[in-house]
């Protein structure tokens, strides 16, 4: 049975600007792009537009601001239905955007952005509307990025405390990362994600370990998917095969889908009734992230097969599509 669930998203709000090339120009060299696209960015944004495609309800919470690239932003989140909560809302600087080239016969990407570099906020920023939806309860899942470490860490604490799920979502390692990830139920890692002193994936695993977090996985891309918990030894979790046309925002996607199968595994009138995740089994809840990252694995894979981050709502949610601009 499917529901529709609430998730929090706190992190990262881009505009990204993709084009896709034959091949990466060379110094000093111009060249024309096979195709390009215009959408909003950032980790936990792209989770969120996920999330929401799946039938949720999904927030981003995030640095936007007045200037007016914010409106090509939020028309574009309107669409893919995710609301906005702005940390920033006086700010006239233009928000970050990011320029990505996307070769056409590897779907591998290079990006250039800011990132959110100059537009950090504090917890005093966060709007006083989320804090009273948190303290009511009304998100079932919290995803932290750490583009925000301030208000990510305030969230997460919150978070903890209300016995919400949280999902940290490990792209690359940041300063003080460890504040937030030590508040987290699962830490899902890409690859290059490399603490202090983190040299392979096996130390990763030991120092997420250290930080008591539950539930550790780090993704690989084409590799089999790296899943460890305190109950069992470290398991590979085979990913979807699939031709690839575009990497871009895969984990991001992976990580919102992951947001919402993790929350539909269990229908149970106590699950409905607000059960603390703490209170479900321990062997239950492993298999339930288990069944969430093969399912996250599955829309992911989907999501490589068309150019943007976009045009694979069109092609897999139809009934959604008009949601999405083109």
């Amino acid at each position: 049975m499917s529901m529709e669930f609430r998730g929090l998203f706190v992190g990262l709000i881009t505009l990204d600007m993709v084009y896709q090339v034959e091949k990466l120009p060379q110094p000093n060299q111009k060249c024309v792009a096979i195709d390009s696209t215009l959408s909003a960015g950032g980790p936990a944004t792209n989770a969120a537009v996920a999330f929401s495609s799946l039938g949720n309800q999904a927030t981003v919470l995030g640095g936007l601001g007045q200037h007016p690239i914010q409106h090509l932003i939020r028309k574009d989140l309107e669409e893919c239905g995710v609301a906005i909560a702005d940390l920033l809302p006086h700010q006239t600087e233009p928000p970050p955007t990011s320029s990505i080239l996307v070769t056409e016969s590897t779907g591998d990407r290079a990006v250039v952005s800011l990132n959110a570099v100059k537009s950090q906020a504090m917890p005093e920023q966060i709007p006083d509307e989320i804090l009273n939806q948190l303290d009511q309860r009304q998100f079932d899942v919290i995803l932290i990025d750490g583009h925000q470490m301030a208000v990510g860490e305030a969230i997460a604490h919150r978070a903890r405390r209300l016995g919400i799920p949280i999902v940290v979502d490990g792209g690359s390692w940041k300063p003080q990362f460890d504040t937030v990830l030590r508040h987290a139920d699962v830490a899902i890692c890409s690859a290059n994600f490399y603490p202090p002193n983190a040299v392979a994936s096996e130390t990763v695993m030991d120092t997420l370990a250290g930080w008591d977090i539950p539930h550790r996985v780090i993704t690989r891309g084409k590799q089999p998917i790296l899943y460890q918990s305190a109950h069992q030894p470290t398991l590979q979790i085979a990913t979807a095969s699939t031709p690839v046309v575009d990497t871009l925002g895969a984990g991001d996607i992976f990580h919102g889908a992951f947001c919402h199968y993790w929350l539909q595994q269990d229908n149970s009138p106590e699950f409905q009734q607000k059960k603390p995740f703490l209170e479900i089994s321990k062997p239950e809840m492993n298999q339930q992230i288990i069944h969430s990252l093969e399912q996250a694995g599955t829309v992911a894979a989907q999501a490589c097969q068309s150019f943007g981050t976009r045009q694979w709502l069109r092609e897999t949610h139809p009934s959604r599509a008009k949601r999405v601009s083109s």
